[in-house]
């Protein structure tokens, strides 16, 4: 009889494929009404981000947590809506070649992109109302430009530079975050275990899912916008 593949398992949940309490301890996220100065008051590490975590406190005692900027230390000040490194500030308001991180989405969502550790984007050019920025992946995004972002990069970069030596580090490493990992190609498996499994047809092609394929068949493409190679 044959198990269940690895995506019904993780879809039911469970302990196993749960993220642990502690990655969800802090909650990075600009605040809805933001103006002034902020000082930092503290740097903490979190298990669930790979970017050292800063407390802001401004003298009206408002607060709110923020992914600290490289070099970034207790005691420092930035200003919402400055041009300087650390600051928040609104896209439309910033030069092209501007590097920021923790970019808004919409507005007032917090910050959903360039959040990882020693990651920046770039900012471009400004077409009407929306910003184009350069994301580490080169790929070029709009943004309104009421979206705002945090002005240098993030902290934490040669975060793997040191080699992790052992599996038992990686395990624990993933397992913190609710990673997959070790990841099993799928044509290595046996034909009980995945679609895409047995000692035949190793060369196989893409297979394409259909949405509403019941989750044992839903492996490979999953209703992908095109296919084929494409055409320069």
């Amino acid at each position: 009889m044959g198990k269940r593949i690895i995506q019904q398992r993780r879809g039911k949940g469970g302990h196993v494929y749960k993220t642990r309490e502690e990655a969800g301890k802090f909650n990075p996220r600009y605040l809805a009404n933001m103006e002034g100065e902020f000082e930092c008051v503290k740097l903490m590490s979190s298990v669930g981000h790979s970017v050292p975590i800063a407390k802001f406190i401004n003298k009206d005692g408002k607060m709110f947590e923020n992914f600290a900027v490289n070099l970034l230390y207790v005691g420092q000040k930035i200003v919402v809506g400055g041009k300087n490194n650390g600051d928040i500030a609104r896209l439309g308001d910033l030069k092209n070649g501007t590097e920021v991180f923790n970019i808004e989405h919409n507005l007032n969502d917090g910050g959903k992109f360039v959040r990882t550790g020693g990651n920046f984007a770039t900012v471009t050019t400004r077409e009407g109302d929306f910003v184009k920025v350069m994301m580490p992946s080169k790929e070029v995004k709009k943004f309104k430009i009421n979206c705002r972002a945090t002005i240098g990069r993030a902290a934490g970069d040669g975060r793997i530079d040191k080699p992790i030596l052992k599996a038992g580090k990686k395990f624990h490493i993933m397992k913190m975050k609710s990673k997959l990992w070790p990841r099993t190609s799928p044509v290595k498996m046996n034909a009980i275990d995945h679609p895409f499994g047995s000692g035949r047809g190793k060369r196989i092609k893409s297979k394409i899912a259909k949405r509403n394929a019941p989750a044992g068949k839903k492996v490979g493409f999953i209703r992908p916008r095109r296919t084929g190679r494409k055409k320069r």
